[in-house]
């Protein structure tokens, strides 16, 4: 069916008693019905016009209307060319002679395809019956039900003086196939031809705003004009205008009107009631509820509303309340209200009371269960969700939403094996969608089996930008930097957009090979892609790039990206202060956290964090201390375990150990390995064999098979000459068996990134290399 059709099948039902769609009253706006008779078929003479289809003076005149400025023209024979080919024709008539009205109008009710209707139309054009306004109508509608926009309104412009229902025919049809333009020229021309308002006419041009996100103010001159032609108390022109008023964020005017409103019914109370639960404002949404109350009975779609208000509220106690009056009310007999009811309790966490709900219910269905299967999956309950759904077989078939919601589970405490057998029962069943299929490249991945997710990403033929940032996102979290970055030249190519979380992935991967110029050429991909607005460059986006210059060590361009945000949030703040204590600009980053202060940024724990780092790494150790104590009584924040293992890294790198000592003595939190491991390595430094002996003691206990720490603690012993010591606990290191983990690094040269392992002496150029290190060496 093309687009737009479907909308279009009411219309022609409520064209064959000439009339538009019924008023929320139920009644019609006019009272002119026909009587539609159908008539059986019978093969009867041929019944020919030679002189009618020879002579164009004969063909009906079709006078325009004023329209051509703005409709869509018709072709050279006005949309009527069937009348100059008899073939179409011929067939008809075998069948069909000259009918009456009423038996017009069944032929046009039987029409079941656009050839069709062009013979019935010709049969009416030839027997001048296509301008009967009860004929009009029809054939508007019938054309634009079968896609034929451009007949639908040749017929249009055919009519001498069009009515006010059919006006809004077409005005519905440009409403509804997203030509907004038109559709508010097309009400432009009514008004200026001075054709009368009704019902129906206002109410479609707030369909038109509602569609396209207009600003309140298309709502407020409506709205004026509503009044200005006597439709302001309208029922239905006022539950659209509602409706208009809290989609655009306006709750106060839609109360406004809903208050001025003399008749109300269940739209109005309901669209007040939805209006108020998306404004978050739950408590007054129930207070409505109970004033509807005493004027009206809510039905099912008032109670799912008050319901999802609940929800939102987060709170559970409300949502059983109203889940007492349900019950007293015999609404739980209404199976999308007991579903609403379990999201509810699921939305609030509360698992007790969705198992209990499930369990009282007589029939459930696959909502209920993927309500069942979200609430398991919320709590982190991996193996419920696997046992609800083998039960769930047994007596209800899955929706392909069950099983992405099963693979969405999986992907987080799953197996290989289990998202195998997902894979197979949904090629079985046939619920392989897009959604799900990128569901499980995701499982796949987090399960550790990269191949699998690598063998179905190119097995889906039409892949969403979705799917690429998935499979994507799947390279970079087993460390696959190079084909991560070749499956985006894949995308570029393939002419696909790349959306701001594929982005973010390049720039981290970017980052963490430390590739510069790889970073570069994304961060101008993400300023073209800026002025063609086909990306959506918002703050998070300006920070991964701040910090990817950060970390390939090109601080200059990080404070360049950093002065041209223009909103700066925490997280920005921190990142810049973070860049700049790591490149050892400890006073740069001190004064920038005392701007950010200045301009009414509160830090956290992560910025405590950041500075408290920096001033380690600049030897600001009073500055360090006085930002530790300003912490928790000037700023409120905590401090945590972290917090304390900078102060001791401050304090052991300019040789207090012994306060370094007494802090983690002190400290209200348990030390961890890193403490220790930051007191001795202070030690080392400060040849303090008492206090290195004391850490590497604590520290080997914390951590028996760190190797690293047995190597330190060596070092400390043969730098203080304790051979015998030191010997001794390289001895356990071997009898142990354990090994350190060789580190690696990466450098990029000529757009290529070259990776090199510590000892590994496989790379093809390894004797230049070693020739650049020796002379690098020397100038050491």
């Amino acid at each position: 069916m093309p687009i737009g059709a479907r909308f279009f099948k009411k219309a022609r039902a409520d064209s064959e008693t000439c009339r538009l769609p019924a008023r929320p009253n139920g009644k019609s706006l006019y009272k002119t019905d026909l009587s539609i008779q159908t008539i059986p078929l019978q093969r009867s003479k041929i019944l020919s016009y030679p002189h009618l289809l020879s002579s164009p003076s004969t063909i009906p005149s079709l006078r325009l209307h004023g329209l051509s400025c703005f409709l869509p023209r018709p072709s050279s024979t006005f949309g009527f060319s069937l009348l100059l080919r008899p073939r179409y024709l011929t067939s008809f008539y075998y069948h069909v002679s000259r009918s009456p009205l009423s038996d017009s109008s069944a032929l046009l009710h039987s029409c079941k395809d656009l050839q069709t209707l062009k013979q019935i139309h010709g049969h009416l054009a030839v027997s001048s019956l296509h301008k009967q306004i009860s004929i009009a109508p029809k054939l508007v509608a019938l054309y634009a039900e079968f896609g034929d926009f451009e007949s639908s309104v040749s017929v249009f412009r055919s009519l001498e003086e069009p009515n006010t229902k059919l006006w809004n025919l077409i005005l519905k049809m440009y409403v509804y196939l997203g030509m907004f333009d038109l559709g508010v020229a097309v009400y432009k021309q009514m008004r200026q031809l001075g054709v009368k308002h009704d019902g129906f006419t206002l109410p479609l041009l707030n369909q038109a705003i509602l569609m396209i996100g207009s600003d309140v103010v298309f709502g407020k001159i409506i709205h004026s004009v509503g009044i200005q032609v006597g439709f302001g108390l309208d029922l239905y022109f006022c539950n659209t205008l509602i409706e208009v008023y809290v989609k655009c964020g306006y709750i106060s005017l839609a109360h406004r009107l809903f208050d001025e409103m003399c008749l109300r019914d269940f739209v109005s109370w309901t669209s007040i009631i939805s209006g108020n639960v998306t404004d978050g404002n739950t408590v007054l949404a129930i207070d409505l509820f109970g004033k509807m109350r005493k004027e009206l009975q809510p039905n099912s779609v008032t109670m799912i509303i008050v319901l999802r208000g609940c929800s939102a509220s987060g709170s559970a106690v409300l949502g059983k309340q109203f889940h007492g009056y349900l019950m007293k009310s015999g609404f739980l007999n209404d199976c999308s209200v007991r579903n609403s009811l379990l999201q509810m309790y699921a939305n609030t966490n509360s698992i007790e009371d969705v198992e209990k709900l499930y369990s009282e219910s007589v029939r459930t269905d696959v909502v209920a269960f993927n309500i069942l299967f979200y609430s398991y999956k919320s709590v982190g309950d991996f193996e419920r969700v696997v046992k609800s759904f083998r039960d769930m077989q047994g007596e209800v078939e899955p929706s392909v939403e069950t099983l992405t919601l099963v693979a969405s589970s999986l992907s987080k405490y799953g197996s290989v094996q289990h998202g195998e057998q997902l894979h197979c029962f949904a090629f079985k069943s046939g619920f392989c969608d897009l959604v799900f299929l990128t569901c499980l490249i995701t499982l796949y991945a987090n399960c550790g089996n990269l191949g699998a997710s690598s063998k179905l990403f190119q097995e889906i033929p039409h892949k969403s930008t979705v799917t690429w940032s998935s499979m994507m996102s799947a390279y970079v979290q087993h460390g696959y930097y190079v084909k991560a970055v070749a499956l985006f030249k894949q995308m570029q190519a393939a002419r696909i957009e790349s959306g701001a979380e594929i982005i973010r992935a390049l720039i981290n991967v970017s980052a963490d090979m430390g590739a510069l110029q790889m970073g570069k050429e994304i961060h101008g991909y993400c300023i073209r892609s800026l002025s063609t607005n086909s990306l959506d460059f918002n703050s998070v986006l300006e920070t991964s790039i701040l910090n990817m210059y950060i970390r390939c060590g090109n601080i200059s361009s990080a404070r360049h990206c950093f002065g041209r945000i223009v909103i700066r949030d925490l997280i920005t703040w921190t990142s810049m202060i973070e860049g700049l204590g790591t490149h050892g600009l400890g006073l740069e980053s001190l004064t920038l956290f005392n701007e950010m202060v200045r301009e009414g940024t509160e830090p956290n724990s992560v910025t405590f964090l950041s500075i408290l780092y920096a001033c380690s790494h600049s030897g600001l150790t009073n500055e360090g201390c006085e930002l530790f104590h300003s912490m928790k009584w000037e700023f409120g924040v905590e401090p945590e375990l972290h917090h304390y293992t900078c102060m001791v890294d401050l304090l052991g790198r300019s040789g207090k150990l012994g306060e370094a000592l007494a802090l983690i003595l002190k400290m209200p939190v348990y030390p961890d390995s890193r403490i220790w491991g930051a007191l001795l390595a202070a030690s080392r430094v400060h040849m303090d064999r008492n206090i290195g002996d004391y850490a590497a003691k604590r520290l080997l206990e914390l951590e028996p098979d760190n190797v690293g720490y047995y190597v330190l603690s060596s070092n400390i012993q043969a730098s203080d000459s304790q051979w015998n010591e030191a010997r001794a606990v390289r001895e356990v290191v071997s009898e142990t068996d354990l090994k350190k983990t060789p580190g690696w690094s990466c450098i990029e040269v000529e757009r290529a990134i070259e990776g090199f392992v510590s000892g590994d002496r496989s790379h093809p150029q390894m004797q230049e290399v070693y020739e650049v290190l020796e002379i690098l060496h020397k100038e050491m």
